[in-house]
């Protein structure tokens, strides 16, 4: 059947191997390969390179044909989902993108609660960077992703969640443990770890209100990694509140001049979404 070939050639790719495809789907491999190279026949073209080095890469063909396949993958699962309701039966499945704060602190809180409610419903979870997130839920691998806003908006759905106040950390010995708000210019001769990505710009902002550059030792793209340094006495650091509380051996401070993210859930259109995606925005508004 068509429909599952597509299913097999759109694990395949978000996994990158037919082996790991194969262990997903409880498929053997041959199967697996079988299944690609007879939709390539039917189509008369390629959708797949395979590398022994460089591993599984789509063809331009590939690319162009999985938005559509995601495409109907996903209304087959809205159908499902709808007919499932209909004998009053939850099932599905939700596909949601997020980043590492928001794994760690808001989405163990939702699911913990939505489970109670509908405990036939499966998740799939992709960890990324929000610019990767955008782009799932732009191509369809996801279903819901969590962002943060940006000024300029997004074009999705989008439901605020809560406002994640940027802070100082720096370890418990630190010179400004005993102060109540300590003042942007305080950093200036501080040795900092400077943020890539992810909030980056939240921090330069901060520095370039204050018109001060900052005394950046590291440069770190892992949000761990950072925390883990600041542990070490390597340096200070600016970022969000929701993640750096949770770490041991950091003490956070509160900033003189305020900077916030707005975390949202984002929707390429809840009026389209499946019954179990809409249940658990509907779960994730009332929660927080």
């Amino acid at each position: 059947m068509t429909l599952a070939r597509f299913e097999i050639f759109a694990k395949i790719v978000d996994l990158g191997s037919f082996t790991k495809a194969s262990e997903e789907l409880n498929m053997t491999q041959s199967a697996v390969s079988h299944a690609i190279a007879s939709l390539e026949a039917e189509w008369g073209t390629s959708l797949l390179i395979r590398d022994r080095k460089k591993g599984i890469a789509l063809t331009e063909v590939g690319q162009k044909t999985l938005i559509h396949i995601r495409e109907i993958l996903n209304r087959m699962e809205k159908i499902n989902q709808e007919l499932a309701l209909a004998a009053n039966v939850e099932i599905g499945t939700i596909r949601i993108g997020t980043f590492a704060s928001a794994s760690s602190c808001l989405l163990p809180k939702i699911l913990a609660t939505f489970e109670k409610k509908y405990p036939k419903i499966t998740f799939s979870f992709f960890e990324g960077t929000y610019e990767e997130i955008e782009e799932w839920l732009h191509t369809g691998v996801i279903d819901l992703g969590f962002v943060v806003e940006r000024e300029k908006g997004m074009p999705f759905d989008m439901i605020p969640l809560l406002q994640d106040k940027m802070v100082v950390a720096f370890p418990p010995a630190h010179r400004f443990h005993k102060k109540k708000l300590i003042h942007i210019e305080d950093l200036k001769e501080e040795p900092f770890i400077m943020p890539k990505g992810m909030y980056q710009k939240h921090v330069e902002e901060l520095f370039a209100q204050a018109s001060i550059n900052p005394c950046v030792r590291f440069e770190v793209q892992d949000c761990n990694t950072i925390a883990n340094m600041v542990q070490e006495g390597l340096g200070i650091t600016i970022g969000p509140e929701l993640f750096l509380k949770t770490q041991q051996n950091i003490q956070i401070g509160y900033l003189s001049i305020s900077k916030w993210r707005t975390i949202t859930l984002a929707c390429p259109s809840i009026a389209e979404a499946s019954p179990a995606v809409r249940a658990f925005l509907n779960v994730a508004k009332s929660f927080l």
